[in-house]
């Protein structure tokens, strides 16, 4: 039985990932302070992860997943740890710079990104940090995740307009380009690099297929068994202020992933799993006063 060490495992990616290895047999072990309810089955260490002293010293684990933020969570992380095989860390695609050729491959030059701001520098220095101290981990650089357990604003926000038979306001023409990625999907991807162990280090990883906003949100209303309806908005105002995404238009190239994992979850599929986990747990979704704003300005 394969241990696996998680850290976080109590919101989204980290929680996903940890019910998902737990179901595939492994022994799983997270790192959180035990301030949120905890997944069954796991082995929980609770600690902050900047506090972890010597806890982790009796540990050896076949795998650290680590879904951390800065350059600090991964050097306390590597110094608490006393044995491991194989280490993966979650960053993001926010570590590109908007102003780089697009697709962005592994090899795009990462700076900083106007829209991601500390978030993305702080994924970068977490990077180099690890590549430092550990060159045989593996980094991952997802787009937009999504799936069930998705704390976000994105997906369930559209499903919330489609529930209230609400028409859509959508951000210019709509042919603003988006990439997702299942978090089912990122878990099959990391399955792949634990038993393959690739000699590429670094993946972006995603859907080789991008969608427009306006065909992401008829794909949102059909999930709710609705047919969305639209309103344009054209006016100067901060998109954020009424729809999930920046004014920013990305995408990745994911070639190398698909050289090893073939194939990922169709979007309709994956936002159909969103919206019947969102049905039952609407609460544990960090909503913003999206529909507010549309109903005070853009009405």
């Amino acid at each position: 039985m394969k241990k696996v060490l998680v850290t976080g495992g109590t919101v989204f990616v980290s929680r996903y990932i940890a019910e998902y290895y737990i179901a595939k047999g492994y022994d799983v072990y997270v790192i959180n302070r035990n301030s949120r309810k905890q997944s069954l089955g796991v082995n929980l260490i609770e600690a902050d992860r900047h506090n972890l002293g010597k806890k982790l010293h009796k540990f050896h684990f076949d795998v650290v997943i680590d879904t951390g933020y800065t350059a600090e969570d991964v050097d306390l992380l590597l110094d608490a740890l006393y044995s491991y095989s194989s280490y993966i860390f979650i960053s993001s695609s926010a570590v590109y710079s908007e102003y780089e050729k697009l697709p962005f491959t592994e090899e795009t030059q990462l700076d900083i990104n106007k829209y991601w701001g500390e978030y993305g520098i702080n994924k970068i220095k977490a990077e180099k940090t690890l590549i430092k101290r550990d060159p045989n981990a593996y980094i991952l650089r997802p787009p937009y995740l999504y799936g069930p357990m998705n704390n976000v604003y994105r997906e369930s926000f559209v499903f919330d307009c489609a529930l209230k038979d609400r028409p859509f306001y959508l951000p210019n023409d709509g042919k603003m380009k988006l990439q997702f990625f299942h978090v089912n999907d990122l878990c099959r991807f990391i399955d792949v690099v634990i038993m393959k162990k690739p000699l590429q280090h670094i993946f972006n990883v995603g859907n080789k297929d991008t969608v427009s906003v306006r065909e992401w949100v008829e794909l949102c209303y059909n999930s709710a068994g609705k047919k969305a309806r639209f309103v344009n908005v054209f006016a100067n105002v901060e998109q954020r202020n009424y729809f999930s995404f920046y004014n920013y238009e990305y995408y990745l190239d994911v070639s190398k992933q698909y050289e090893l994992m073939h194939n990922t979850m169709p979007l309709y599929e994956g936002l159909k799993e969103s919206f019947d986990w969102y049905k039952n747990n609407s609460d544990k979704v960090n909503k913003k006063p999206f529909l507010e704003y549309i109903d005070n300005n853009l009405i």
